[in-house]
């Protein structure tokens, strides 16, 4: 049993270095692609057009 609450105390710890490997594997690409000047509009206005659309969504799901 005292195995068991060891494994259950280690997981926090798991989950938050997995999930900023996670964001990390995903921002790569786009510091790659910010050091190009003309694609750097254009991820950037993507990125606000992305964050926007999910904004509104929210929004309407939650009825705010």
């Amino acid at each position: 049993m005292n195995n068991f609450w060891n494994n259950i105390r280690r997981y926090p710890s798991f989950f938050i270095s997995s999930f900023t490997g996670l964001i990390l594997v995903i921002l790569t690409p786009l510091k790659k692609l910010f050091k190009i000047p003309k694609l750097r509009v254009t991820a950037l206005l993507f990125i606000m057009l992305f964050l926007i659309t999910l904004y509104a969504i929210i929004k309407t799901m939650l009825v705010l």
